[in-house]
């Protein structure tokens, strides 16, 4: 039996990186640790953690270098300042009960640590490669995360290293900027101009994807990096084509017509899944859009419904019952055949004061043409409809706030 323990401190070159496997000698993590110990690789030895020159650590502790060591000043960095700081996490922790001191000599923990080539700086070494290790060990210990907290962090958390925010649809309401039109030019006055706002979703029109084909969705990466972009394709048919297109243009969504047969859909939904992107059905001019949905055996991430006066004026004066029926359809029946990710987009003719509405009916993303786009002032027609939904998702959270409850 074994456990596994991972932390991150500091910043900067010096950034402390631990992953740690803390478990019992006779087990699998003895096997390993003496495979460990007796398996040299070139540029990254293994050696045993020690609080100084002939006092190893209990539990014994194998360092195993991240990064290659390609020369004496990076051998420096392990054997001195590093080395100190995983024994003595390493001590500590046993000191503290992190490590039941009873348990020291049953025990033996392997660290794989993270060394910059450029790191200069021993005393942040020591002191970040100290407390991640300490932190990874009690996190190991107390079989931190739980699953639910990976669950409810894997949409919201972003990684500093990556250089980018890969935005999930975790959090709604949002607004969806439909940007159909055919100038280059227009489509980055008005996306310069929108609010810079996590709530805001960028939609590459389908006038747009015809003029200038499906790589506008780059152009827009390029103006807003961090934005989620859907790429309005109205898909029919060879959908799997078209969505990979989308997909290696960095578009994180493909909006899929639910005109085409049920085997280019699920083609397409398919795809989507597979590249990593959501799928939208659009249900545009779809009759009975409602059986069509419960026929796919793939279901996409969201269906968009168009407004339908029409339709809910004809059962009212035939007197039926309209029950959760809305502009859009009955958007909660529409939810329950998704599953609960399902998220469900309404468009038509929206404005500011219909937005309670559509919220109210169940919507999630309230899709918005001309009212934006048309506008003289295009902040500010955004900021009609951002006015009638929540902060962005974590504006109030701490940046440093622990996760563990303590």
């Amino acid at each position: 039996m074994y456990r596994i323990g991972e932390a991150l401190i500091g910043s900067g070159n010096e950034v402390a990186h631990i992953d740690l496997i803390i478990g019992d000698k006779e087990g699998n993590a003895g096997a390993a640790f003496a495979n460990g110990l007796t398996n040299l690789s070139l540029g990254h030895t293994p050696l045993l953690s020690v609080v100084r020159p002939n006092l190893m650590t209990k539990p014994a502790t194998l360092i195993v270098p991240k990064v290659t060591v390609s020369c004496l000043e990076d051998a420096d960095k392990i054997f001195g300042p590093a080395q100190t700081a995983v024994a003595r996490a390493v001590a500590d922790s046993v000191e503290e009960g992190i490590i039941p001191e009873e348990k020291a000599e049953d025990l033996v923990v392997i660290v794989s640590v993270f060394i910059h080539p450029e790191a200069e700086d021993y005393r942040k070494i020591y002191q970040y490669n100290y407390g991640a290790t300490k932190l990874a060990l009690r996190r190991a210990m107390e079989g931190y995360p739980s699953v639910r907290k990976v669950l409810s962090e894997k949409d919201r958390g972003s990684h500093p290293i990556m250089g980018f925010r890969a935005v999930r649809l975790w959090n709604p309401p949002y607004l969806q900027v439909a940007l159909d039109l055919d100038s280059m030019e227009e489509m980055e006055r008005i996306i310069n101009t929108l609010p810079d706002r996590e709530r805001i979703l960028l939609e590459a029109g389908t006038p747009l994807v015809k003029k200038f084909g499906v790589g506008v969705v780059r152009r827009i990466r390029e103006l807003r990096r961090d934005a989620f972009i859907i790429a309005d394709l109205k898909t029919l048919d060879v959908g799997r084509i078209e969505v990979k297109m989308a997909a290696d243009e960095t578009a994180d969504a493909v909006a899929i017509s639910g005109l085409g047969t049920v085997e280019s859909i699920e083609k397409a939904i398919h795809e989507a899944q597979k590249q990593g992107i959501y799928s939208i059905l659009d249900m545009m001019n779809v009759e009975n859009f409602v059986d069509k949905l419960r026929g796919l055996k793939y279901k996409p991430d969201i269906v968009l419904l168009h407004r339908n006066v029409d339709l809910e004026t004809l059962r009212a004066e035939r007197g039926e019952e309209l029950g959760e029926m809305s502009e859009w359809g009955n958007i909660r029946e529409i939810k329950e055949i998704l599953g609960p990710r399902g998220l469900v987009a309404v468009a038509g003719g929206i404005t500011p004061s219909k937005m309670q509405e559509a919220l109210d009916s169940g919507a999630d993303i309230i899709v918005v043409g001309r009212y934006i786009i048309g506008s003289r002032d295009v902040r500010r027609a955004a900021e009609d409809f951002l006015e009638h939904m929540p902060q962005d998702p974590d504006t109030m959270r701490l940046p440093l706030d622990e996760d563990e409850a303590i």
